[in-house]
């Protein structure tokens, strides 16, 4: 069983992965937070701000006191606050950088206020306004994670530009949070049958999976399927329901994650689908989690499913079921 004084890797959860039952309004966000701790799937608690808090990144007292009565209440640990970069919250022009850094700061003060350790931060904000933005983070006592999520990984030129600043500015209070949707072996089987399901051609599927497996980035291969399909005379409707698996599942390999260690600050457990033993069919934990637990990673893992896009599936299910494979793998390989 993880405790929260336990060193190594700690299980938690993300709400975003219970997004079908917030969004049907089956529980309310009060609601949603019991109920993870009452079924034991934390003790990390994570929060996206604009999806669980009303006037995000504004944060009333009365919020506050009631986020800081409820942590109280189930035991649970504030472990990330996602936040947003939102360039483009104006159709017409990108936000200038500072325009950026001041919307940065905000949601910054928004996790110091609600006592969330750090954030994850989106890599359209750009290494200029992180580096802008790490002063207020060592201030505020938040550190600022990078999502690394497909079609990223560890070692794409837009991380790389990262790495880079990182190690020019040296402040701890910059890290990494892998995202394990950047290393899988397998496109979700529930994603296929969901587009099968809407009328999308079996023949079209296994064109979409045979590119998906090819050598080369992923959106040159999402091109090489897209005009291979036209040309095939498939209806575009059909072909484009097809193009996320080239930007949600990356096949870089789980090792690499080791490249960025140890400035992993929290992790999400991206998965999908479970086999009839309990395995993630998308993502390889057997060989992931070794590579977090053999660096000496000292943080939260949380669970993140993200199935909820194409299908309406129990949150609550899928998470006990991950956390009890990845207990399973963590209790035969963390002292």
């Amino acid at each position: 069983m993880t405790t929260t004084n336990a060193k190594g890797l700690k299980l938690g959860t993300t709400l975003y992965s219970l997004t079908t039952q917030f969004h049907a309004r089956e529980y309310s966000f009060e609601e949603l937070v019991r109920k993870v701790a009452a079924d034991g799937i934390g003790p990390g608690l994570e929060v996206v701000g604009f999806q669980s808090i009303r006037g995000f990144p504004k944060v009333s007292d009365e919020f506050a006191e009631r986020f800081a009565a409820l942590i109280e209440e189930t035991g649970l640990v504030p472990s990330c606050l996602g936040i947003n970069a939102d360039l483009r919250i104006d159709p017409d022009r990108p936000m200038s950088e500072d325009e950026s850094l001041a919307y940065h700061i905000g949601q910054l003060e928004a996790a110091a206020r609600l006592g969330f350790p750090l954030v994850r931060y989106q890599y359209p904000a750009g290494p200029a306004v992180i580096e802008r933005l790490a002063p207020t983070a060592e201030k505020l006592g938040v550190k600022l994670g990078l999502e690394v999520h497909a079609p990223h990984h560890a070692n794409h030129p837009d991380i790389l530009a990262y790495r880079e600043m990182y190690e020019r500015v040296g402040s701890p209070y910059l890290g990494f949070i892998p995202d394990f949707g950047a290393t899988a072996r397998a496109v979700p089987p529930s994603f296929f049958e969901a587009q099968a399901d809407n009328g999308v051609p079996a023949d079209l599927i296994e064109l979409a999976k045979d590119y998906w497996a090819r050598a080369g980035e992923p959106y040159e291969r999402r091109d090489a399927y897209i005009a291979d399909a036209r040309g095939r005379g498939f209806a575009d409707r059909h072909i484009m329901a097809l193009v996320i698996i080239f930007g949600l599942f990356s096949r870089a390999t789980p090792e690499s994650w080791a490249d960025i260690m140890p400035q992993v600050i929290h992790i999400h457990g991206k998965f999908f689908d479970f086999d009839d033993n309990g395995q993630e069919i998308a993502v390889d934990y057997e060989r992931i989690l070794p590579v977090f637990v053999a660096a000496g990673y000292d943080g939260f893992m949380s669970s993140e499913y993200e199935g909820h896009m194409w299908n309406d599936a129990d949150g609550f299910d899928k998470i006990r079921r991950h956390h009890a494979l990845c207990r399973g793998i963590l209790d035969r390989i963390q002292p």
